[in-house]
């Protein structure tokens, strides 16, 4: 059997754990560590009974023997229960972002340098087939070297960063962290270039405001006229990501960010991403330009299309999603984890680069904050 355990069984948890399980029958989730125990072990009923609860990740630690880890608490948390387990030497999936902050980067960094143990890292943009696809087009050579990149996120579930636990910035380490740390990761998976410098600028112009801290909708009395009530949105079946006020004085997170980066050699990249889009103003699109073409494509549409600069030849590609909650990239990853543990493989997500693109977020919000540009090095 293959022994596998999961630190913090919220939904991403679950997510990943019932996909490693689905893709290989000796799989066994066999401990958890969550302080939801009696919710969780309701919730897996009689398959519960099977599993060993532990309340902290050093019992957990100290009495199994393992497999693999499966790290899915709190994103402030992810640093320090990683650096425990790769103490074990145990094969990882560890969630986004790998750290909020520059000291467990640090600290997180050594550890992984001392013991070198796989760590697989769930960055869907790279994972899923749309991204391998646009990867395989660029590494071709026909657009030519890729000298400019420019790259768009309008999250049209934004509110899940202000109405949900998210809102919190100490635990979220702002959106940098949350969200661009994906499209960072892409655009370095695909022109294969490390960043050099940074600058960036970041708003909060729309959830903001002066209700009273702790607010949920039930109880404010605009729940029948606000855009963001979830009251109404479950009325009319529409998706509902909190409770909590987005409008009140403990909401916390930017709703807006922009940065550019340059890259070694002198490319560079603008990006953008904004969390009060809605609808069909929804997009995560990329553009890579060289010299000789141009690819273009946008996970919600799932499209790749090349135009070609000294031709009149416009290509277009459809490449369907993969079966999962990422498009593709959760269960990658824990193909990835799995292939390590049962064939010693390297990770599919190079750990050295989830590193980088955390660095890289850690400085953009340095940049905003401090409205100087930042260079993208580690500290000696």
């Amino acid at each position: 059997m293959i022994n596998i355990a999961v630190i913090g069984y919220g939904y991403r948890g679950r997510v990943l754990s019932d996909l490693i399980v689905k893709l290989n029958e000796n799989v066994k989730i066999s401990a958890i560590v969550d302080p939801r125990k009696q919710e969780i072990i309701d919730e897996l009923g009689g398959a519960a009974a099977h599993i060993r609860f532990y309340d902290t990740a050093d019992e957990l630690l100290e009495r199994e023997q393992l497999d693999g880890v499966i790290i899915a608490t709190r994103c402030s948390t992810h640093a320090q229960i990683a650096i425990k387990v790769l103490k074990k030497k145990i094969p990882i999936i560890l969630e986004k972002p790998v750290s909020t902050n520059a000291a467990d980067l640090m600290a997180l960094k050594s550890a992984y340098e001392r013991c070198r143990t796989a760590v697989a890292v769930p960055f869907s943009l790279r994972l899923s087939p749309l991204g391998q696809a646009a990867k395989e087009i660029v590494s071709s050579g026909k657009l030519g070297k890729i000298e400019h990149v420019q790259a768009i996120n309008n999250v049209s579930y934004g509110s899940v960063y202000y109405q949900n636990w998210y809102r919190d910035e100490n635990e979220t380490g702002g959106m940098f962290l949350q969200k661009a740390t994906h499209d960072f990761d892409l655009i370095q998976s695909i022109v294969e270039l490390k960043p050099t410098w940074v600058s960036a600028m970041k708003s909060k112009q729309i959830f903001k405001g002066n209700k009273p801290a702790g607010l949920t909708c039930e109880s404010c009395e605009e729940q029948e006229v606000c855009p963001e009530s979830a009251i109404l949105h479950r009325r009319r079946g529409e998706p509902v990501h909190g409770d909590m006020c987005c409008f009140a004085t403990d909401t916390g997170n930017e709703d807006s960010g922009s940065a550019l980066i340059e890259y070694e050699g002198g490319m560079h990249a603008s990006y953008s991403q904004n969390f009060f889009a809605r609808n069909h103003a929804a997009t995560r699109k990329f553009r890579f330009l060289g010299y000789k073409g141009t690819l273009e494509f946008d996970y919600y549409t799932n499209k790749i299309e090349v135009y070609m600069h000294h031709t009149n030849r416009r290509e277009m590609y459809e490449i369907p999603p993969g079966n999962d909650t990422h498009g593709g990239g959760d269960i990658v990853v824990c193909e990835s984890l799995l292939d390590t543990i049962r064939f010693g493989a390297p990770s599919k997500t190079p750990f050295e680069e989830a590193l980088l693109s955390a660095l890289l977020c850690m400085k953009a919000r340095k940049s905003a904050e401090t409205r100087e540009f930042q260079e993208v090095i580690w500290p000696s």
